[in-house]
C-alpha cells in the first residue's frame, strides 16, 4: 500500500490557492500570477499551484470563477462606457488593467494611422511614376513617328 505523501495538499492550502486566484481573476490579473503568488506563501513551485488548481480545485469553483469573470467584465464596462467614479468604485488593479488597454489600442490605432501615411505616400508616388510614365510614352511616340518619317525621306528621291 502506498504511503500518503508528506506534501499532500490540505484544505485550508486549497482554500488559499482558490480564494487567491478568484481574487485576482476578480481584479483582471492572470491566473499565472495568482500561483506565484500562492507558491511564495506555501513553499511550494507555480507550476504545483497550477496543476493542483486546474487538476482539482477549479472544478469545485466553476460559479465562483464565472462570477469573478463577470465582477471583472462589469468594471471594465464601467469605464468603456463612460461612467464616473460616483457611480461605482472600480479597483486600482481593475484600472490599471484598463490603462494597459487602452495603450494597446492606442499603440494599434498610432500603427494604423502610420499604415494609412504609408498608403497615402504610396499612392501620390504611384500617380507620378504613371505620369512619367505618359510622358516617356508620348515621346517615345514621337521618336518613333520621328524614325518613321526619316526612313521615308530617305525612300523617296529629290
Amino acid at each position: 500500500m502506498d504511503a500518503p505523501r508528506q506534501d499532500a495538499w490540505k484544505d485550508d492550502e486549497d482554500i488559499l490557492l482558490a480564494d487567491t486566484v478568484l481574487n485576482y481573476i476578480r481584479k483582471g490579473k492572470t491566473q499565472l500570477e495568482a500561483f506565484q503568488e500562492v507558491a511564495e506563501q506555501l513553499k511550494r513551485t507555480p507550476a504545483a499551484c497550477g496543476f493542483r488548481w486546474n487538476a482539482t480545485v477549479r472544478k469545485q469553483y466553476q460559479k465562483e470563477i464565472e462570477e469573478a469573470k463577470g465582477n471583472r467584465k462589469q468594471k471594465r464596462d464601467f469605464f468603456v462606457n463612460g461612467q464616473t467614479r460616483q457611480e461605482a468604485p472600480i479597483s486600482l488593479d481593475a484600472a490599471i488593467s484598463l490603462l494597459k488597454e487602452m495603450k494597446v489600442r492606442q499603440n494599434e490605432d498610432q500603427d494604423r494611422q502610420k499604415l494609412e501615411y504609408q498608403l497615402q505616400k504610396l499612392n501620390e508616388d504611384n500617380q507620378e511614376l504613371r505620369s512619367q510614365l505618359k510622358e516617356w510614352e508620348a515621346a517615345w511616340k514621337e521618336v518613333d513617328r520621328l524614325v518613321h518619317w526619316v526612313k521615308e525621306r530617305h525612300k523617296s528621291p529629290i
